[in-house]
């Protein structure tokens, strides 16, 4: 995957966020083949880039109750 400019970055928060600003993620949807995502309390920290298609895979995952959370 080539670099993409983390600077430019639209952030929003996942839905299951809560509002108190813990365990918050939040994600871009500014790239078409990649997925940033971020911990909210670190905005200036890591972010892990994700291939959009796996992305897609965990979150589907996620809301079909697959990964035992």
């Amino acid at each position: 995957m080539r670099s993409i400019d983390l600077s430019v970055v639209t952030w929003r928060k996942s839905s299951y966020s809560n509002s108190d600003g813990g365990a918050c993620l939040e994600v871009s949807d500014d790239f078409t083949a990649a997925v940033p995502v971020r911990d909210s309390k670190f905005p200036d920290g890591p972010v892990v880039v994700f291939p959009a298609d796996r992305w897609t895979s965990f979150v589907s995952a996620v809301r079909g109750g697959q990964l035992g959370c």
